[in-house]
């Protein structure tokens, strides 16, 4: 690391007076309290001049004022001003760690800790905005290329699912499955954990609830296909296919942790097991993102939408910071539970998780469903798409716990069929023909055959059933 003694602090200072441009740039990160003792007064002058007057001091001026002996750097090259930036920035952040470290170790003997993590947290941040963003007419193509390569670029292992969200999830966005009680949103998490590594990526699933065994048994099923009740009797055939399946796939780490931790935990794991693997986390999977808490704020946990609104910040901050395919669930309330379709009204906790996420995609089952291994998924949410208010059926294996897209000819004979479908049928139903063939009429919703009525039968019947509905008029 550079060392920022008072010489190179004097440095910046000279650079400063000879470009006022360069000092623009790094106000908002320049601080005299970062400068040697001796330059800290120099450094205070400077910034109160500039703030008062709209201009940088002469050179003399402040050699003067200040009774020290800054030289001149007006004949330094442009091209240098960039290291002068660079280190500047490097400069400030050290100062203000250093600082922060110092007032921290005041402050634990204190065994006042809430206020450490955010002051180095905010040394950390200290930056300049080198980022303008984007230039909108300058070089569309780069710009919507780079949006198509980036969005869903990471798909859920849904093709049905990836449709609608046009590709799959984005990294550095909140995903959150919402759903009642045992409507099976740690099936999905650990279905996703199936898919992400088939995909070859690596999947660190954290649990608040369920056991580290209990995910992996289930997980188990799902890769050998075997019905649960058969993992122990097989456990030779578990472990060859686990183990062939190993060597092609991603990685899949299963950690529990007690409810009631905070995103800095998930962090802090994470970041341990990436050093200690020498891998990156492509994918985080929380089960789930109730039973989590604020970082350092102290929220009531009855407030469920104060507690929610934090939690579901830092979970997409942490989304963000790692660049990683982030995916979470969450309550529906019990006024979802007599609901066939779902609407933001129906998450617990309020609005507060919804405006925070990316995309949240509501479970609905019922005992009928699940018997037929069906479960039907609804978009509440999709930020980057357009299919809010949109459902997919998908077919599950209550034996092997596994989720999958329904094959077309079992969408269609589950009564799902689409509005040109219902309105062909529809059309096959009502036609009359005068003549003596037979003809088969469908029923839309059974997709059955119901039997087979000639034209002229038909039509009598109808003539019968008009003459009747004038009579009862009459």
């Amino acid at each position: 690391m550079a060392d920022f003694n008072a010489n190179v602090q004097k440095l910046f200072l000279e650079m400063f007076l000879a470009n006022a441009e360069s000092y623009v740039r790094c106000q908002g990160i320049f601080n005299p309290d970062n400068f040697d003792q001796k330059l800290h007064d120099v450094a205070e002058f400077i910034q109160k001049y500039a703030d008062e007057y709209k201009v940088m001091p002469e050179l003399n001026i402040v050699n003067k004022s200040c009774s020290t002996n800054l030289e001149d750097a007006t004949g330094v090259g442009e091209e240098h001003f960039e290291w002068l930036l660079d280190e500047f920035e490097k400069f400030s952040r050290h100062k203000a760690l250093e600082r922060a470290i110092l007032t921290s170790a005041d402050l634990i003997e204190k065994g006042e800790y809430g206020p450490v993590e955010g002051l180095v947290k905010d040394a950390i941040q200290i930056g300049l905005a080198k980022d303008m963003g984007t230039d909108y007419f300058n070089d569309p193509r780069s710009r919507l290329m780079k949006l198509k390569d980036n969005n869903g670029q990471v798909s859920t292992g849904w093709p049905s699912i990836d449709k609608k969200l046009f590709g799959g999830f984005n990294r550095g966005e909140l995903n959150i499955w919402a759903g009642g009680s045992g409507a099976g949103k740690s099936l999905f998490l650990q279905n996703m954990a199936v898919n992400f590594a088939k995909e070859g990526l690596n999947v660190i699933y954290v649990s608040l609830e369920l056991s580290e065994e209990l995910v992996a048994m289930r997980i188990d099923a799902m890769l050998t296909g075997m019905a649960t009740r058969e993992i122990f009797k097989n456990i030779d055939d578990v472990e060859m296919k686990v183990r062939m399946q190993g060597k092609k796939s991603g990685r899949i780490q299963i950690k529990y942790m007690p409810s009631g931790k905070t995103a800095n935990d998930l962090r802090s794991y994470v970041k341990e097991w990436q050093i200690k693997n020498n891998a990156v986390a492509d994918v985080l999977l929380i089960d789930y993102l109730d039973l989590l808490m604020p970082l350092s704020r102290k929220v009531s946990p009855s407030d469920l939408f104060v507690k929610d609104k934090y939690v579901s910040e830092e979970l997409r901050n942490l989304a963000m910071e790692s660049q990683t395919v982030f995916v979470t669930a969450s309550q529906l309330n019990r006024a979802a539970v007599e609901e066939i379709e779902f609407d933001h009204s129906h998450i617990a906790g309020g609005l507060s998780k919804i405006q925070t996420a990316d995309n949240v995609i509501g479970i609905f089952t019922s005992r009928a469903m699940k018997e037929r291994g069906r479960y039907q998924i609804q978009f509440m949410k999709t930020r980057s798409s357009s299919g809010v208010g949109q459902k997919v059926d998908l077919e599950f294996d209550v034996d092997s716990l596994r989720i999958s897209d329904l094959l077309e000819e079992d969408s269609q004979s589950s009564g799902t069929s689409t509005p040109s479908t219902i309105y062909s049928n529809l059309k096959k139903q009502s036609t009359i023909d005068n003549s003596e063939q037979e003809e088969t009429r469908s029923d839309p919703t059974e997709g059955v055959t119901v039997g087979k009525v000639s034209g002229k039968t038909q039509s009598t019947k109808l003539r019968e059933l008009l003459k009747t509905m004038n009579t009862e008029t009459d």
